[in-house]
């Protein structure tokens, strides 16, 4: 990506605006372009910015930050096809979760994470990648399961796949960063990210979060 990367912020809390702004703007890698207070704020700012990354809120008044997400993700005739969205999540939003991976949210990250660790979700997001935090990986594992009970006996073949693609996608489904997953395998972080391409490639997935969900379906993972 040429030059900074531009962000639009998305949330009904001015005070959590204010803080992601505040430690951005030291940034020379990321570039504050607007700031929303709503649903369809966030969609009507990333039609008029074309920012790279939008972090969303998940609750605000009117449009909630899933229908926005859907909005940005799904309509190229409203929106830029290059932002991507990195939601924002409470540990009381578990029912919003699925609902914010099928509206195609690239990330999911907790509120009460580091700032610096948002931060570094925005550079992993507007790159290309997606990023889930381990808490909310297994909420959204175990909503999933809820919603689709006929998965536990009706289990996805994974056609094609190695062993060791296999032992990735497992440790992907569990929440692992490549960085962990590159020290369970004993493997370099690179080779990792060789690994990820040709799973997205073989499974049809479009990121690591819709690998999550189909490593639930395949059984490598559970909700215990």
């Amino acid at each position: 990506m040429n030059g900074p990367v531009r962000v639009l912020l998305a949330d009904d809390q001015q005070l959590i605006r204010t803080a992601l702004r505040m430690v951005m703007a030291d940034l020379d890698d990321m570039e504050v372009v607007g700031e929303a207070s709503t649903g369809a704020e966030a969609v009507r700012l990333t039609a008029e910015l074309a920012p790279d990354v939008v972090v969303m809120d998940i609750r605000m008044p009117g449009m909630d930050g899933i229908e926005a997400t859907r909005g940005i993700t799904t309509d190229p005739a409203e929106n830029s096809a290059a932002a991507r969205v990195l939601v924002l999540t409470t540990f009381d939003d578990d029912d919003y979760v699925y609902g914010a991976l099928r509206a195609g949210a690239s990330g999911f990250l907790v509120k009460d994470m580091a700032l610096d660790d948002i931060i570094g979700a925005v550079r992993v997001v507007a790159a290309g990648d997606a990023l889930i935090a381990p808490s909310v990986t297994r909420r959204l594992i175990r909503h999933f399961a809820s919603s689709r009970p006929e998965q536990a006996t009706a289990r996805r073949e994974l056609r094609g796949v190695t062993e060791r693609e296999r032992e990735v996608l497992t440790l992907v489904g569990s929440g692992l960063s490549n960085t962990e997953i590159a020290a369970e395998l004993c493997i370099t972080v690179a080779t990792v990210k060789t690994y990820l391409t040709r799973l997205f490639t073989k499974l049809d997935a479009r990121d690591r979060v819709q690998l999550v969900i189909l490593a639930y379906e395949a059984g490598l993972v559970s909700v215990n």
